[in-house]
């Protein structure tokens, strides 16, 4: 059975390099879809809303087929509607579904947390423990296939966009990291922008060191292609710095000496709450740079954290920046912030209970339950983007995770978001 196993991998993943990157995905479903003698197999890749699950297909122009549509290529927007394919997704696990003349089986396509999407496979039998088996491996393959294809395509992203950008929003999502997820064995971090209908400049960052991990909330002045660009120059900036090993303060230091320099609209500025995180003591270093403060939420309690105060950065060629330090315990969950979250109706939110209601759920869906409770105070379209960064600390650094297929299941989503 072993070697059974090996030869569908080892074949996946020929079938992905002998192919082109935009049918990848395709080649790899059609090998595994022959070898375990399903119906059919489909991978179904998650929006950037975080709300929907699209399905791409190749489909000739002379074919009939719904669903948004760039030449022969066709996506299919699946919103969530609390089925099994959402519960796939957030407890990661694999979902067995009963139909008419076949059964459904769909396996989440997962790598450190970032929930990529799934793959959707039709068997014409129920499928035996070690099918199942098979599928979650082959789906935690699928996910290092999209990753490594997605670099030379507009495929998976034009799939993922439900509706289109604009200028400035095509430089702000340059601008955020590749995963918005990452797991690690002492920390689970996930970060989520909800743009307004002008972007307004928001960006979330993170790298992980070997022993360390940098995050960083960043809200450049204005909106439109200026504030995109004022994002660009500071986040710029604070990543060339950083990967040059320097301080949070020189990285202050250095963005808003850049910022106040090149600015091409004089005068702008950008906030920010810079953090470094030791991942063997859990002591964070946190620098405010004119910004909403971020958010300790500790054994149910939550409260704004007390730093030092700095103005913008960019704001004055001479900052002269402070950061200070807190201690993370097991269990503790830091909340970082931008202004949207807390403007017009969105600051009659009761963020306490709110923590308390989610603090079941894995970063990726408590960033989106925030997100939505946003929404629905402000209505669907936002005057400032709203933007945030959860990181979970969960102690115990080492070089193990504790994961099956992608995720760390012991830290999924206990119960779904409201």
């Amino acid at each position: 059975m072993e070697s059974s196993r090996g030869r569908i991998m080892v074949d996946m993943l020929g079938a992905a390099e002998n192919a082109s990157p935009v049918e990848a995905v395709e080649a790899v479903t059609r090998e595994l879809g022959t070898a375990l003698g399903a119906r059919s197999v489909a991978f179904l890749i998650a929006d950037l809303s975080g709300r929907a699950l699209v399905r791409l297909a190749h489909v000739p122009l002379h074919h009939a087929a719904e669903g948004r549509r760039d030449g022969d290529e066709v996506a299919t927007v699946m919103p969530f509607d609390g089925g099994p394919a959402e519960e796939a997704l957030r407890s990661q696990m694999v979902q067995v579904v009963a139909r008419p003349d076949r059964w459904m089986v769909l396996a989440p396509v997962t790598d450190r947390g970032e929930a990529i999407g799934l793959l959707e496979m039709i068997l014409p039998d129920e499928p035996a423990p070690r099918t199942l088996e098979e599928i979650v491996r082959a789906a935690h393959v699928l996910a290092f296939v999209v990753i490594a294809n997605r670099r030379y395509t507009d495929l998976f992203e034009w799939g993922q966009r439900t509706t289109p950008f604009t200028l400035s929003g095509e430089i702000q999502r340059r601008l955020l990291p590749g995963s918005f997820t990452c797991e690690g064995s002492a920390f689970t971090l996930s970060g989520w922008l909800e743009p307004a209908a002008s972007i307004g400049g928001d960006t979330f960052d993170y790298s992980l060191g070997r022993d360390v991990l940098h995050f960083s909330v960043t809200d450049a002045m204005g909106h439109g292609v200026a504030s995109a660009l004022t994002a660009t120059l500071g986040v710029g900036s604070l990543r060339n710095s950083r990967r040059r090993a320097a301080s949070l303060v020189e990285q202050a230091d250095a963005a808003n000496a850049d910022l106040a320099e090149h600015a091409a609209v004089p005068g702008s500025y950008m906030t920010a709450v810079l953090g470094r995180l030791d991942l063997r003591t859990g002591v964070c270093a946190l620098l405010n740079a004119g910004h909403v403060p971020p958010l300790l939420v500790r054994d149910g309690d939550s409260r704004a954290l007390p730093l030092p105060g700095n103005f913008p950065l960019g704001m004055f060629a001479e900052g002269g920046y402070r950061a200070d330090e807190i201690t993370l315990l097991p269990g503790d969950r830091l909340v970082v912030v931008t202004d949207g979250m807390r403007e017009r109706n969105a600051a009659s939110l009761d963020l306490p209970t709110l923590f308390r209601s989610i603090a079941g759920l894995h970063p990726r869906e408590a960033a989106r339950a925030l997100a939505d409770a946003v929404l629905e105070v402000s209505g669907p379209t936002l005057a400032d983007d709203a933007t945030l960064l959860i990181l979970d600390w969960h102690g115990e650094h080492s070089e193990d995770r504790r994961s099956s297929a992608g995720a760390d299941q012991a830290r999924a989503s206990t119960a779904p978001p409201d």
